[in-house]
């Protein structure tokens, strides 16, 4: 049979698709682990898996790969889309789509498939990669060409003796490392909020909590004085605050293909380490790095949501970015309370807030005040001549 790649995560779309292509392909099914997978929960996919009638299941780790590859770059970049989203799960869906293509091709695979709808950014992320990295294998999509609806892949699964659950929950969560995306009825409207108890986490602890974030040269490298790899830093400071109830927001933004998304998301690591790395940043950097790293970051953002990650302006713009973070080290003490934190200061031994030059407001050591008033005059000019020149008052 012709051996086929399918991007399982176990979901009804997926599992559709792993009975159906096995009547007449031999389908190898992949997981990639990004953030959020427990082992008993890969253990229960891999078990579904093989009820579907795959006939291997491979669940890939790439948590470490998508910190190095992605991760790092939107914490050097202080990239929140809209001002908002830290790109929690639209981030992860490109490392997904490489590992994926990168496994079919190892094993042979002439056909990868996957689970998108039409109607959604992921269809184009996983295309993209896919055609780009391996434009010999070609792409099977059941829900977007047959446009199912989710009772007839019920039906279809049931006539084909898998009876499970397939109940819709409320709420569709997607957990990463980066963040949890959130899904509601509420999230198809533009009034609505999400109630409290749609967000995985909830208020467990109101007591105030310091924690202090370590980076060196843009990197999270410890935690409340405990070194460790930057994602394990991820993961134990939103274990921490995500107690908290923090990082709880609703994104609005252009999907790629042209129509308004609404979906909520709850990121407390993510939102504390691009604030308190952005502080530190503001510290450390000069006035036209911290001007032309603010445009970048938005375009790198930008284009890593459209799928453009293979693009090689992607490399160029992580180049600025990485070489940005040379001074980048210090420690950011920052105020956990219920619902909300606070950046409370830095210690760097880059700081250019240093008093052997000046206490802005109050005391100047490097000029004179003759030095000050030859500056302005001079300052002054551009507008000056402006308003002589056409005659303003």
């Amino acid at each position: 049979m012709k051996k086929l790649v399918i991007a399982y995560s176990g979901g009804l779309d997926t599992s559709y698709c792993a009975v159906s292509l096995s009547k007449e392909y031999d389908v190898h099914a992949v997981s990639v682990n990004t953030g959020g997978f427990t082992k008993e929960e890969i253990k229960n996919i891999e078990s579904n898996a093989y009820k579907m009638g795959v006939s291997t299941y491979v669940n890939i780790d790439a948590v470490a790969t998508f910190y190095n590859k992605v991760v790092k770059y939107l914490i050097f970049g202080n990239v929140l889309k809209n001002n908002t989203y830290p790109l929690s799960v639209s981030a992860e869906r490109i490392i997904q789509a490489i590992e994926i293509v990168e496994y079919a091709k190892s094993i042979g695979a002439k056909y990868i498939a996957h689970g998108s709808t039409g109607a959604g950014n992921d269809q184009v992320r996983f295309d993209m990669i896919f055609q780009t990295l391996a434009p010999e294998i070609e792409i099977i999509t059941p829900i977007r060409d047959q446009k199912l609806a989710r009772q007839t892949e019920i039906d279809y699964l049931k006539e084909n003796g898998i009876d499970m659950s397939w109940e819709k929950s409320r709420y569709s969560v997607n957990k990463g490392l980066w963040g949890t995306s959130v899904g509601g009825e509420e999230t198809l409207t533009s009034e609505k909020p999400l109630p409290s108890e749609a967000y995985p986490s909830q208020l467990e602890k109101t007591d105030e909590q310091k924690v202090t974030l370590t980076f060196n040269k843009g990197e999270f490298v410890a935690l409340n004085g405990t070194e460790a790899a930057p994602e394990k830093n991820i993961e134990a400071l939103n274990e921490i605050a995500s107690k908290y109830a923090i990082g709880r927001d609703i994104h609005v933004g252009d999907t790629i293909v042209g129509i308004k998304g609404r979906v909520g998301f709850e990121a407390a690591a993510a939102l504390i380490i691009v604030k308190a790395h952005h502080l530190l940043e503001k510290h450390t950097l000069t006035k036209w790095q911290m001007q032309h790293k603010d445009y970048l970051s938005s375009f790198y953002g930008m284009h890593l949501h459209e799928g453009q990650f293979l693009d090689p302006v992607m490399r160029d713009m992580e180049a600025f970015l990485s070489s940005s973070q040379e001074n980048v080290t210090g420690d950011v003490v920052v105020s956990l309370k219920p619902y909300h934190f606070s950046l409370d200061g830095i210690v760097s031994k880059h700081d250019l807030m240093s008093s052997t030059f000046a206490s802005y407001g109050e005391e100047n050591k490097g000029w004179t005040a003759d030095d000050a008033k030859g500056f302005i005059k001079i300052l002054g000019n551009q507008n000056k001549i402006y308003q002589l020149v056409n005659n303003k008052s």
